[in-house]
């Protein structure tokens, strides 16, 4: 008896200590996991608390590149090329993100932004994107949430569609249309508008900006967003 007790005592202890093994195992397993999806999703931590905009109803404008265009018709025009992917462009809009959209929201001037997708396939899935989001009427609160997030860099692999899609559900973006059409990649002939035009308009690089048909050029090494408002003011 005593021989047989010490056996189911060893069995016992081999199973305390098997079950704090993969006990160990599988938290350590919900840590890396927890780990993994905190760093998916540290870059996207900008938006929390963002909430969307009033919508607001763009148009494409065939003649100027398919651009998409808010106040049409307006005497001051402000034409913005830019790539999702630009690290300049972020920089950019960092700096005068808020005076474009008051701009476009106070009906001060026609703004059209050129969505681009030269830095390769995120660029391409980010710009269908953008255009998806003016199907909602919410092209500014998207657009301003590509440059809010602290992408790893250009060609990492960030812009995926389901990135994407995360992006507009952050900010309240939350159709099945929106989903949809950037899975499928619905306006890939407006992105391929956009892309082809840079050569008729002589866009080389972004940011391209152009105020009345003139090409603005910062007289300083960065972007100021007084300088920015006194030349559109000037025309």
């Amino acid at each position: 008896m005593a021989q047989q007790k010490g056996k189911n005592g060893d069995n016992a202890n081999r199973w305390i200590v098997l079950a704090m093994v993969v006990l160990v195992i599988g938290t350590g397993v919900a840590f890396s996991i927890m780990g993994q999806n905190n760093k998916e999703n540290a870059p996207l931590a900008g938006l929390d608390g963002i909430s969307l905009q009033p919508a607001l109803v763009s148009t494409i404008d065939a003649d100027n590149g398919s651009a998409i265009t808010f106040n049409p018709g307006l005497p001051t025009q402000v034409d913005v090329w830019e790539d999702p992917q630009c690290p300049s462009c972020k920089r950019f809009e960092n700096a005068m993100g808020d005076y474009l959209n008051s701009l476009v929201r106070d009906q001060k001037a026609t703004v059209r932004f050129h969505v681009l997708s030269f830095l390769g396939p995120e660029s391409v899935r980010s710009a269908n994107a953008a255009f998806c989001a003016a199907d909602e009427n919410q092209f500014l609160s998207f657009h301003d949430a590509l440059y809010t997030v602290e992408s790893p860099g250009e060609g990492s692999g960030f812009f995926s569609s389901e990135t994407l899609i995360k992006i507009g559900e952050k900010i309240g973006i939350n159709s099945p249309k929106f989903k949809e059409c950037v899975t499928k990649g619905s306006k890939s002939d407006l992105v391929k508008a956009h892309y082809d035009s840079m050569g008729k308009f002589g866009v080389k690089g972004t940011p391209t900006v152009f105020i009345n048909g003139k090409v603005w050029t910062p007289t300083t090494g960065d972007f100021n967003v007084a300088e920015f408002r006194s030349a559109v003011e000037a025309g």
